[in-house]
């Protein structure tokens, strides 16, 4: 596996995974109107690194540079547990100037465990009902 700046090309790929894994991580919500061209907003001026095996992108994080602010970190649900997570992660966390940060929903346990596990600590807390999160930031530096 090797991370590797994002390419246009990535981008058809990447929307399809975006969308299939955020339906799996928030399903919770009603997921009936996401599409994949939420990517492209979703990612919008942020720096995007892409891990991928075999010329296969695997999953992505983008990273709001101004403020160091993992904005997304998505893996193909089809290659989760194989430490593409924790690569990316990695990746971003080398990039960082300053503390990194990040929000993740309350409900969605399973990357607020995954976050934790890497050392990033709860900051704060935010929103409301379904739309509660957690601010995190990096121990790493």
């Amino acid at each position: 596996m090797k991370i590797r700046p994002y390419q246009e090309s990535d981008r058809p790929f990447l929307r399809r995974l975006y969308l299939a894994a955020r339906k799996i991580a928030f399903h919770w919500r009603d997921t009936a109107n996401y599409q994949p061209r939420d990517f492209d907003r979703a990612t919008l001026g942020e720096e995007i690194w892409v891990a991928e095996e075999n010329g296969i992108p695997l999953g992505f994080v983008s990273i709001h540079r101004a403020e160091d602010f993992i904005h997304n970190l998505y893996v193909d649900p089809a290659q989760q547990t194989r430490g593409v997570g924790s690569t990316l992660l990695k990746q971003a966390e080398s990039t960082f100037r300053t503390t990194g940060a990040l929000k993740c929903l309350v409900r969605n346990e399973p990357a607020l465990m995954f976050y934790q596990r890497h050392g990033w600590r709860i900051i704060s807390q935010g929103g409301e009902g379904d739309e509660a999160y957690y601010l995190l930031h990096s121990t790493a530096r």
